[in-house]
């Protein structure tokens, strides 16, 4: 897939990640990981934060418990995970440059979906308290039928709500681990921030530095013609 691949026509659909993404959580899931483990008398291993970055949070309890040799408080480190994640999110919602704008864009002229790792209830209240949340056409979030990122369950499962299949269907991601997911489920994806090296060969089809970049804006513009100039 090439830039011009994704630009020759105007999607059917988007599929957003929501953390990294549309809200600023990153910061709050890292800052979390810190209070879990000082809960336990622990600390992060020096390069956790990149191994955690988008990982689910039950697997990131697992992996938290297993770095540190402590299997045992898997189930414990990942509810004070979530737990001190929840207070941070409600406390300080922060949107990323250029999301509320764009979504705002294709709203009512594309159908949208969230397609995200974490629970449902924290991606409402995320998106709910920045005025995003009723942009959206669909929530899909892991469950007992739904595997997590990276596997293909979730963008598949937004882009068949949303009518789309396939590369008909757009992602916009800014973690490889939701690239690789989008890619399984066959969408063309847009990668967010500084673009990283394939991981398992996979990577995004057009990086861009943000939701606010000038090229991504204009694209859809010009995409979708019933958009206002």
């Amino acid at each position: 897939m090439t830039v011009s691949a994704v630009l020759s026509t105007a999607p059917a659909a988007v599929v957003f990640d929501c953390d990294g993404t549309l809200v600023d959580n990153e910061s709050h899931w890292q800052l979390a990981r810190v209070h879990a483990f000082a809960d336990f008398g622990l600390k992060a291993p020096p390069d956790f934060a990149a191994k955690a970055a988008g990982v689910h949070y039950v697997e990131c309890g697992l992996l938290m418990a297993e770095e540190v040799g402590k299997p045992e408080l898997a189930e414990e480190l990942t509810q004070a995970l979530l737990s001190h994640f929840t207070a941070l999110a409600d406390a300080v919602p922060v949107v990323l440059p250029g999301a509320a704008e764009l979504v705002r864009l294709l709203s009512g002229r594309v159908p949208l979906a969230v397609a995200s790792n974490c629970p449902a209830a924290v991606v409402e209240a995320s998106l709910g308290r920045t005025g995003l949340l009723k942009h959206f056409d669909h929530l899909v979030v892991p469950d007992e039928d739904l595997r997590p990122k990276p596997e293909p369950d979730l963008y598949a499962k937004a882009a068949e709500l949303c009518g789309a299949e396939g590369p008909a269907a757009l992602a916009v991601e800014d973690s490889l681990t939701g690239i690789e997911a989008a890619h399984r489920a066959g969408l063309k994806v847009i990668g967010v921030g500084e673009p990283a090296p394939a991981h398992r060969g996979t990577t995004a089809d057009w990086w861009v530095d943000g939701l606010d970049d000038p090229d991504l804006v204009t694209w859809v513009r010009s995409s979708l013609t019933d958009a206002p100039a």
